[in-house]
């Protein structure tokens, strides 16, 4: 693949040049075993790939950390598959350590098989002021449906964000490779769980809840300031419609492994010296709203 004109051609791959066991510094590693393979990933955000052959590579750390014995690095270009799907793809390969002849198996379908959000009745014409505000529910639909597309399209087209801590300090302007951090956190889901059945929702508006108070936490502790005024701060999932897709120094990500969350982040090192810190904010942030779910269950017992 010759640079600049990307396409796809015949090759043969040489396995060894794919498969990378590091040798990292023995007394950083029995210093702090989980900084050394946080610092060592962190480096590889720094190195573009190799486009004279295949583009994905694996890295072995055998440097046994706090959750697990060996921690395996892989790097591929999103050309090749996304990520959702590659992982899915390495648990379908991988087998059990516990029961190698157990078969690798995915995870169950989800147990819902109806709509997230429940329409809701209309109600009968004789009720007055029921059918009033169920009509009133769909024009307010209809109205944050309009706004949200406008704000869509002022989005591709001018509108841009302010700048906040959150936002690159070059702008995204600059093209050199930026020295990223990633860095990640478990979550309990049967505490996920929990908020969202008490509170009617689903799992990722708890998630969204969860990232909403963290980045709050964070940032009037960052940056001192007192007032509750209106910051934005845009997210996007699977397409960025804007032109300029590098000006984020962070992003979030959520996956699931059996019975807990992961929330890892991505962060421009030079501008999150303190990211542990903000990670720290995630699980504070899910503890506090699981004690105030706790407490307006148990307040609502009450009262019944």
């Amino acid at each position: 693949m010759e640079f600049g004109k990307p396409r796809w051609v015949q090759t043969t791959v040489n396995v060894d040049d794919h498969i990378i066991v590091p040798r990292l510094d023995p007394a950083a590693v029995a210093c702090d075993p989980e900084k050394a393979v946080e610092d060592y990933v962190s480096s590889l955000s720094m190195l573009p790939m190799d486009r004279s052959r295949p583009l994905w590579e694996f890295h072995f750390l055998d440097i046994p950390t706090s959750e697990a014995t060996s921690t395996t690095v892989l790097r591929l270009h999103h050309s090749i598959g996304d990520g959702a799907s590659v992982m899915t793809l390495l648990m379908a390969s991988s087998l059990s350590t516990a029961d190698p002849t157990r078969l690798p198996a995915m995870p169950p379908p989800p147990k819902r098989t109806g709509p997230i959000y429940q329409r809701r009745p209309r109600p009968p014409l004789s009720s007055g002021e029921a059918l009033l505000a169920w009509v009133w529910s769909y024009l307010v639909l209809g109205w944050n449906t309009l706004v949200d597309g406008v704000l869509l399209l002022a989005t591709m087209l001018f509108l841009s964000d302010p700048r906040t801590l959150f936002t690159r300090a070059d702008g995204g302007s600059s093209k050199s490779h930026r020295h990223m951090r990633f860095l990640h956190r478990s979550l309990s889901l049967d505490d996920v769980k929990l908020v969202k059945t008490a509170m009617n929702c689903t799992i990722n508006d708890v998630l969204v809840g969860v990232t909403s108070s963290a980045l709050s936490q964070y940032y009037f502790r960052k940056s001192g300031d007192i007032n509750t005024k209106e910051i934005c701060l845009r997210s996007f999932l699977l397409v960025n419609t804007r032109t300029v897709s590098s000006r984020q120094a962070l992003t979030v990500h959520y996956l699931n492994y059996g019975n807990t969350v992961k929330v890892v982040l991505a962060v421009d090192d030079a501008q999150f010296s303190d990211c542990h810190q903000l990670l720290d904010d995630f699980v504070e942030s899910m503890m506090l709203i699981k004690d105030a779910t706790n407490f307006r269950t148990l307040k609502s017992i009450r009262f019944d």
